[in-house]
């Protein structure tokens, strides 16, 4: 598959789920990231005005997750995740954020990421670590 029919399947995986009620589009692949954005609207927003940690926590796991689906052998495993954790560096009230996922570390048991989320200017919002297992398919 090429890069844009790639995209395309992460993005049409994603009807009828949170990442579509968050409007999260997948908007570029490469042979070691994902990245996924989201806009920042009162939708996402915490009673404050600004973006939810919770909104940007549910991007960096999609976006993990999505990752794993293309980075791992998914036909004999399923993939989970085991544990997120963030950190939030900067606060947003609109535009965009972007979160690009790589691996950390890449065992066969378990997965390590790391999920940046930045603005349009390439400020770090937030990053991410998600811990994901790839567990044996029953026959």
């Amino acid at each position: 598959m090429d890069k844009e029919q790639i995209l395309l399947r992460c993005n049409e995986i994603c009807h009828n789920t949170l990442m579509e009620t968050l409007d999260i589009d997948f908007i570029d692949v490469g042979d070691d990231f994902l990245t996924a954005r989201m806009p920042v609207t009162p939708r996402v927003h915490q009673p404050d005005g600004v973006l939810h940690g919770g909104a940007s926590v549910a991007l960096a796991e999609s976006v993990g997750s999505a990752a794993s689906i293309l980075f791992l052998d998914t036909n004999n495993f399923a993939i989970r995740g085991l544990e997120i954790s963030a950190n939030h560096t900067r606060s947003k009230k609109d535009g965009y954020v972007f979160a690009t996922a790589r691996f950390l570390h890449r065992g066969r048991t378990t997965q390590l990421w790391e999920i940046k989320i930045t603005d349009e200017q390439d400020r770090l919002i937030s990053i991410c670590k998600l811990t994901t297992i790839a567990l044996k398919k029953e026959s």
